[in-house]
């Protein structure tokens, strides 16, 4: 039995999704899960000791030492 796909269904969803790669894309940040434009993104881990000293004195969200999170 053939099952078709129900793709575009809920365009609001395309377009978040849509908004979230291009803003990873053009900010090199990571988006958590179910992200609305406006809500913060995620920043990589710091790669080293000097980096992870600025990332403690800096005004991100620190939910644990590697993982941060901004506004843009």
């Amino acid at each position: 039995m053939y099952y078709p796909l129900n793709v575009g269904r809920n365009m609001e969803e395309i377009k978040r999704a849509l908004l979230a790669l291009q803003t990873s894309d053009e900010h090199q940040v990571a988006m958590p899960l179910n992200w609305q434009p406006g809500e913060k993104v995620i920043i990589g881990a710091p790669k080293t000791l000097e980096a992870l000293a600025a990332r403690k004195a800096s005004d991100l969200e620190m939910v644990d030492w590697y993982l941060a999170k901004k506004s843009l």
